[in-house]
């Protein structure tokens, strides 16, 4: 398999599995929640675990800022669906400018995968 493919689909399962685990954390009741807090804490490994996979073939910062960011907006989604937190227009500028920080960096950046 490819290296930047095989870097992608480990950097998509770590975001995966990252955004899982929020959901977890959120469920877990400031920890007082032993179920959803081993679930987290499951999900959180399996995500850094999949991340190391993925800075093999990538640049740690690169994708980190692609976990962050693809993260923040999966979470912020996860919030509004599961959990009704609306987000106000500030956030929703944030989150804009976050998804075209990903873009720019996977559609322009030379040290995406190397």
């Amino acid at each position: 398999m490819n290296s930047a493919i095989f870097a992608y689909a480990a950097l998509g399962l770590a975001i995966i599995l990252e955004v899982a685990g929020t959901v977890f954390l959120q469920r877990s009741a400031q920890f007082t929640r032993l179920w959803p807090t081993l679930a987290m804490a499951v999900l959180y490994a399996g995500s850094f675990y999949s991340l190391t996979h993925a800075i093999k073939a990538m640049p740690l910062s690169v994708a980190y800022a692609v976990w962050g960011g693809v993260g923040i907006i999966l979470t912020a989604t996860v919030g509004y669906v599961v959990f009704r937190q609306a987000l106000d227009f500030a956030a929703i500028v944030g989150i804009a400018l976050i998804v075209s920080g990903v873009f720019v960096i996977n559609l322009f950046s030379q040290t995406a995968v190397h």
